[in-house]
């Protein structure tokens, strides 16, 4: 081969790279330059400590270029096989209308969003969240909802403990699980159950008021099929003053009796089936309501309605969603994470379809199940219930050949319990699929004809609905359900809500630990073929062979990449991985006999999710203090685990630190805990700045988990999706989750799940894995050091303006920084908030507010960034600074200024009266820059105590509209 080939060839595999890591060759020399360093390995000296770099390289091969890597994975993704689905059990094929997966799904100014914790700039996506909450207490007929959980099943295990926090019957330590709930529901809320300490009754669903109790759960319509009144029920366990948990299917509720109207306490169920693919288990969005009176207990996010400065109606979180920060270990829950993307296009595909549409499919679907039983018993076939709504279950003696038949046909039927098996249409259903069952099932020459049983279910109302149970109540009255059902109309109300929102399409997004960085199209690509989009998760392993060697491949990767030995990929978000993670600690121990080991040691720079799921697995935290460095207080450190060394478990530790420092003691940490017989939970939220550099496994930690929605490119989709994946070292492997319907290989038999599918949101682990093939080994450890770069040069060119509050060795920082703002309030007056809203104008996302130290901004880069986008925001961040002086040496008082103001909208800008000490144009326009890309924040400074006082959280009433 020539040189000059070579050449070529060696080029166009580094393509991605170039395209990924933001700054130029000559970028990079600028920067290193400003920082006084000669190379980027220099600079990687004076950060990374010796002792943990890595000796050598990773492993994950050579980078491929994005035809490489996307013609590979559609051979991988070709070994799936795409069976028809019957089977049910909370996953069903359905339609994604076109307008949404084009324009939702598939483009980035919806999946690169962030968590709307600054609403101003978020009022698009915080508008389609309260439309899915208005969906979930229309259908579930109660008071309040969240804006999503991970999945049914774990919305499951969220109501079981708000069961405990809320049920006044509290000498109880029972939770009854009816036993015709989804197995995999029953399989989750065990395991949480278990780390609790609660006892879980599995039982026919008429026993559950039998037992000493503090909540139940019971599934509507069940896993087999059959519309129960739940009636009596419901009123037998609030009875004995214990709380009554419905988990529903969302597409019955457009005809069944909203489980609220029967009394239910609190309603649950997946929002998969409103237009989100199955995707060999997720991710999917669960939908949660309750009472109002438990509204402080409900676990995740509520999207709330407040009024801006001007008194405009606006959205924003509500407090209670950010306890697990917040309240640390008495939060309710750890789940950070909401699904939003997936709850956007559960609720675009209810708004696109509107109520009459939603019921048109559910009874379509109803009818075909009932042309199913109808022909079924025509022919003498025994079914299991007498009533249904999608799904019939067939007892059958011959069972074996009649699923023989249906694989032969390329059909997957539900066959988990022994003599029967069960049949789930669904909204993609057709007459020739009915037809196609009956040959199956009764084998050809049966002689029965759809179109005359169509006929007869129509003529005879044969539903399969018991009439006390039909709903008879109008829902989804608001306008935003009933106006935009012609594509046109819904074109265009869903670029309305994207212009409101700032993502990362627009503008760098600098937030300090949730690493914000280029989702390349080429990774998102995969996600959407059918080969991996149409799979039910639980489907038969010789079906799933693609996702098989796909998944198998991103495994080996991590773990090179982490230093562990193997990894799970069950847990759907960071918070869930933590929870696992914690998990198989505790298991380890009970191995040993050391059960009694329950004290979790937390630094008290660490993330709020720590503690919480600290909490969640029923240890003990002790908070080690931080050195005036922001360093764990090594002196503490040894005093507290010489001082609980009986019964420490592990402790939970960030790396490099929340501060954003490499910490150099960080070994002798993982000494220490070892030295105790305990084990080191090292947080993944910073490998950003690990890969290819150092590993978790390789510094001396146990257990990690790793959030691929940070390091490895899945995008936040405005607050979730996320995956959670943990790595563990070999000695923890047998306790990692394992799942009750599809064993999980090189897991434990009988270990039990922490998510509903076995591998968890694995619709989206496409991402990482191009995002690493198409890196390759030297890639990966590239981005890395720009991230260090990118990070160092903003730090330095900030340092002059503003206090930075922590650096490591050599006065470097790892790939964030944190700027002191604290003096400067105490100067001017003027607080983090202000400068937060302040850079909305210069159309930035501010950094992350207040973490890890109040008074604070945690900024991030990344290495996807450019010189010329971190100069932009550093002329920002400079050009705020001096507004700021401007009002310490009085030329503007601390009331009448730009930052405290800010953000200014259109509206404000132009309005008739202006009484500001600034110019109009000034306000929206302070730097050059932003006059050739203005961003236009919608609303203004939003009111978070009225949010707060006034718990909103449905759509405003019709008369606002009309206001």
């Amino acid at each position: 081969m020539s040189n000059a080939k070579s050449l070529e060839q060696l080029e166009q595999k580094q393509d991605f790279i170039r395209r990924h890591i933001g700054p130029t060759p000559a970028q990079v020399s600028d920067m290193l330059a400003a920082l006084n360093v000669s190379s980027v390995e220099e600079l990687i000296t004076q950060t990374v400590p010796a002792g943990i770099r890595l000796e050598q390289g990773l492993t994950v091969g050579e980078s491929r270029t994005e035809v490489e890597a996307l013609s590979y994975l559609k051979s991988v993704a070709s070994q799936n096989k795409i069976f028809k689905s019957y089977i049910g059990q909370g996953y069903h094929p359905t339609h994604v209308p076109n307008v949404i997966l084009r324009n939702v799904l598939e483009n980035p100014g919806w999946y690169t969003a962030y968590t709307p914790y600054q609403p101003e700039i978020a009022q698009g996506r915080l508008e389609s969240l309260l439309n899915f909450q208005t969906l979930t207490i229309d259908i579930t007929g109660l008071d309040l909802a969240s804006a999503s959980l991970l999945d049914e099943a774990t919305a499951a295990a969220e109501a079981m403990a708000l069961s405990k926090r809320v049920s006044k019957a509290k000498k109880a330590n029972a939770f009854f699980v009816a036993e015709d709930v989804h197995t995999q529901t029953i399989d989750v809320v065990k395991t949480r159950a278990e780390q609790f300490g609660f006892d879980v009754i599995v039982g026919p669903a008429s026993d559950a008021a039998n037992h000493d109790i503090f909540g139940a759960l019971f599934q509507y319509p069940t896993t087999s099929g059959e519309v129960v009144d739940l009636t009596d029920l419901i009123a037998q366990v609030q009875d004995k003053k214990a709380i009554a948990c419905v988990a529903a299917d969302i597409m019955s509720l457009m005809l069944l009796k909203a489980p609220g109207k029967l009394g239910a306490d609190v309603v649950l169920g997946s929002a998969q089936r409103f237009g989100v693919p199955m995707g060999y288990g997720g991710p999917h969005a669960a939908f949660f309501a309750t009472r109002d009176a438990y509204k402080r207990s409900l676990p995740g996010r509520i999207i709330g309605v407040s009024k801006d400065r001007l008194g405009n109606d606006a959205l924003r979180m509500a407090m209670q969603t950010r306890e697990q920060h917040i309240r640390r270990e008495k939060a309710n829950s750890n789940i950070c994470t909401a699904q939003v993307l997936l709850a956007n296009m559960a609720a675009f595909y209810a708004v696109y379809h509107g109520p009459q549409g939603l019921k048109t499919i559910a009874q379509r679907i109803n009818r075909f199940a009932s042309i199913l039983a109808t022909g079924l018993k025509a022919k003498g076939v025994s079914l299991k219930h007498d009533t249904w709504f999608d799904t019939i279950t067939v007892v059958a003696d011959n069972k074996a050949d009649i699923v023989a038949r249906a694989l032969a046909a390329e059909t997957n039927f539900a066959t988990n319990h022994e003599g029967e098996f069960s049949v789930s249409v669904n909204e993609t259903t057709t007459r020739a699929d009915v037809a196609a069952l009956f040959d199956i099932i009764l084998g050809e020459g049966h002689g029965l004809d759809v179109a005359a049983l169509d006929a007869q279910v129509s003529s005879d109302d044969i539903t399969g609905i018991p009439a006390s149970l039909v709903r008879d109540d109008e829902i989804l009255t608001h306008p935003n359900f009933n106006s935009y059902h012609s594509e046109t109309e819904m074109l265009r109300y869903i670029k309305r809500l994207e212009n409101k929102d700032l993502a990362l399409n627009h503008s760098m997004i600098s937030l300090g630990s949730c690493t914000m960085k280029l989702n390349a199209t080429a990774e998102m690509i995969p996600v959407t073929w059918p080969e991996f989009a149409e799979l039910h998760p639980f489907c038969p392993l010789d079906q799933a062979q693609g996702y098989q060697t796909m998944i198998g491949e991103l495994h080996d990767w991590l773990v090179n990449i982490t230093g562990y030995d193997a990894v799970s990929m069950q847990p759907n978000s960071g918070a869930q991985g933590e929870y696992a993670g914690l998990i198989a600690i505790r298991k380890y121990h009970e191995s040993r006999g050391e059960g009694h080991r329950n004290i979790c040691l937390i630094p008290s720079s660490a993330h709020g999710t720590n503690p919480a799921t600290a909490q969640m697995a029923s240890m003990k935290v002790v908070v080690v203090a931080c050195d005036k460095e922001g360093n764990i207080d090594m002196a503490d450190l040894r005093a507290k685990a010489e001082d609980v060394s009986e019964n420490l478990a592990c402790i939970m530790v960030t790396y490099p630190s929340t501060h954003g420092v490499y910490e150099e003691s960080i070994r002798e940490v993982c000494d220490i805990i070892h030295s105790h017989g305990g084990q080191v939970y090292m947080d993944g939220a910073n490998m950003n700045a690990q890969v290819g550099v150092t590993s978790p496994g390789f510094i001396g930690s146990d257990v990690s988990h790793l959030n691929l929605h940070k390091t490895f490119c899945i995008p936040h989709g405005g607050g979730g999706p996320g995956v959670g994946p943990i790595g563990v070292k070999s000695h923890l492997a047998p306790f990692m989750p394992n799942h009750s319907i599809i064993n999980v290989p090189g897991t434990t038999e009988g270990n039990g799940a922490v998510s509903a599918a076995p591998y968890g949101s694995a619709a989206i682990l496409p991402i990482s894995w191009a995002y690493i093939t198409m890196m390759g080994s030297e890639g990966l450890k590239q981005a890395t050091e720009m991230a260090i770069v990118n990070a160092n040069y903003l730090t330095e060119k900030l340092s002059a303006h503003y206090p930075i509050l922590y650096r490591g060795q050599n006065n470097r920082v790892a790939h964030e920084c944190i700027v002191d703002l604290r003096p400067l309030k105490e100067a001017s007056g003027i607080t983090e908030m202000d400068i937060a809203k302040r850079l909305m104008d210069y159309g930035f996302h501010a950094p992350t507010m207040s973490f890890p130290v109040a008074g604070t901004l945690m900024i991030e880069p990344t290495e996807s960034e450019s010189k010329v986008e971190i100069d932009r925001f550093i002329e920002a961040m400079i050009s705020i600074r001096e507004e700021v002086r401007k009002v310490e040496n009085g030329e503007w008082s601390v009331e009448n200024n730009p930052l405290v103001f800010a953000p200014h909208t259109q509206a404000d800008v132009l309005g008739n009266e202006w009484d500001r000490a600034y110019d109009r144009f000034y306000a929206a326009f302070p730097v050059k820059a932003v006059a050739k890309d203005k961003f236009w924040p919608t609303v203004t400074r939003i009111d978070d105590v009225l949010g707060d006082r006034n718990l909103i959280c449905s759509c405003p009433a019709v008369e606002t509209y009309a206001e």
